[in-house]
């Protein structure tokens, strides 16, 4: 009975500290600038990645726990990638969805999909061409904080964009 009660309320409080809603939007170790859509000098590479700023003027896009809801930075931080995309249309691009290291594997996979799948969707909605976006999720499988807290949690939990061809 102790046991039980124990183990309700460590779910409880792990749920309540993962249903926090930070953004990591001041993360000095993601592309952040919002350049109005153009390659003014910013690192575009085959390969490159919005996690590492080498993929241009994208940006790297977060959600909440057990989420693929767009909030409204990722709305405005995706707005400027679909700028970026019509303005350079020789650039596509693969959306890799992820989460962070809680859940299970396929259940992590599924929801990295979903998340990958609504920046498509969303970027499509505002005039880029579905054929040059790609989609692939990773789940939990690439992490890019290592930690077991809200601080590495809310950073893992992201869809980044990898460049396919410029």
């Amino acid at each position: 009975m102790i046991r039980s009660s124990l183990l309700a309320l460590v779910a409880a409080s792990l749920m309540a500290v993962g249903c926090a809603s930070k953004k990591p939007g001041n993360n000095p170790d993601s592309l952040t600038a919002n350049n109005g859509g153009n390659n003014t000098g910013l690192s575009l590479e085959l390969k490159g990645d919005s996690d590492s700023g080498t993929a241009g003027g994208l940006q790297t896009v977060y959600f909440g726990f057990d989420s693929s809801t767009l909030g409204s930075d990722a709305q405005t931080a995706l707005k400027a990638n679909a700028e970026f995309l019509k303005t350079n249309a020789s650039v596509d691009v693969q959306i890799e969805g992820h989460a962070d290291e809680r859940g299970g594997i396929q259940y992590n996979l599924a929801l990295g999909e979903k998340r990958a799948k609504a920046v498509r969707e969303y970027l499509v909605a505002l005039g880029v061409a579905q054929k040059r976006i790609g989609v692939v999720s990773y789940g939990k499988e690439k992490p890019v904080a290592f930690g077991h807290d809200e601080g590495a949690w809310e950073k893992n939990r992201r869809a980044n964009f990898v460049v396919t061809a410029k």
